[in-house]
């Protein structure tokens, strides 16, 4: 058997023997040998069914008892009683501990990650409507029939009754002139 130490350890490359005199190895395999399947029943009602919390609470236990199996009573009636008493309080103080902080909540979808704020489209809308003031009639209605009701160049000019080619150039100057009054109002 050839051994590796490391920081003051010795380690085997084979799996350790168990020690049948060792009294705290005794009092771990009888635990968990008789108590291990009703303290995690019992564990898993304190929990409200949660395996994964359930299964680190019993670990918990165990590892309690092996830090403590000298202090204990041997009496079956006595270790059981102490198991349950022990999980109970780790429980407790994860309730207390849950309780303590905000719980974490998973989102269903990105979309409800980010509420939609109007204010920037309202305020974009406020300062189009005000640079729109600096437009005269003629060009006011070729903007609104092409960019507020979505029309095409042709449907603008058979509802304005006016030539393809006035849509275009009015448009054109309309576009123009707002681009101009937006760049002034955004200097300001």
């Amino acid at each position: 058997m050839e051994a590796v130490s490391g920081r003051g350890w010795r380690f085997s490359r084979e799996h350790p023997q168990r020690n049948p005199d060792d009294p705290k190895e005794e009092l771990m395999s009888l635990l968990y040998k008789d108590f291990r399947d009703r303290l995690f029943a019992q564990v898993l009602r304190l929990t409200n069914n949660d395996r994964q919390w359930t299964e680190d609470v019993v670990q918990e236990t165990f590892i309690r008892a092996w830090q403590h199996s000298d202090d204990l009573n041997r009496e079956p009636g006595m270790l059981r009683g102490w198991l349950l008493t022990v999980a109970r309080r780790i429980v407790i103080d994860g309730w207390r501990n849950r309780s303590a902080r905000p719980r974490e909540v998973e989102l269903e979808s990105p979309d409800t990650a980010e509420t939609s704020d109007e204010t920037d489209r309202t305020l974009a809308a406020m300062v189009v409507a005000d640079a729109l003031r600096h437009l005269d009639h003629k060009h006011q209605s070729v903007v609104f029939e092409t960019y507020f009701a979505g029309r095409t160049v042709r449907e603008a000019a058979i509802i304005l009754g006016l030539p393809e080619g006035t849509v275009k150039s009015r448009l054109y100057n309309a576009m123009r002139t707002l681009r101009r009054a937006l760049g002034e109002l955004g200097s300001r």
